[in-house]
């Protein structure tokens, strides 16, 4: 009987943190609030084991891990062109995101996971075009 009830408090503590888990919308499209070619929202503040949902609003975009900013041991991801993509966040740290035919022109991303274990290298990495000037009040938002 007791060896049930452990089973049965350890998958209700299973489930309860399963259920715990967030998920974040972001929209890629061709105009929004800062301006042109843009993920809305462009910062998300999340916890490991949330979801980020990046949805296809407008037609030609997709979402790319960019070099250099994702946390250790994140495999590097892309998702087709117009198609909506999950990314889990696996482990703690920074994930930057881009538009791979957009990337110029400052179509960027950056998710924490938790801690931004990774901000020292993910800020280190050298961006194209547009995108260092739209990572600039990203990074501000990184809270440590």
């Amino acid at each position: 009987m007791f060896s049930k009830l452990i089973t049965a408090t350890v998958a209700a503590f299973v489930l309860a943190t399963a259920a715990q888990a967030e998920n974040f919308d972001v929209k890629m499209l061709n105009k929004g609030a800062d301006g042109a070619m843009v993920f809305e929202p462009a910062f998300v503040k999340a916890a490991v084991g949330d979801t980020v949902t990046f949805t296809s609003t407008d037609k030609g975009h997709n979402v790319e891990a960019i070099e250099g900013m994702l946390p250790e041991g994140v495999e590097a991801f892309k998702s087709g062109m117009g198609e909506d993509y999950v990314l889990t966040l696996t482990a703690e740290g920074l994930y930057g995101v881009k538009c791979t035919p957009h990337y110029g022109m400052g179509m960027v991303a950056l998710i924490q996971a938790g801690a931004p274990v990774n901000l020292d290298a993910a800020a280190a990495v050298t961006q194209k075009g547009k995108s260092k000037a739209r990572f600039e009040p990203l990074f501000a938002q990184v809270a440590k």
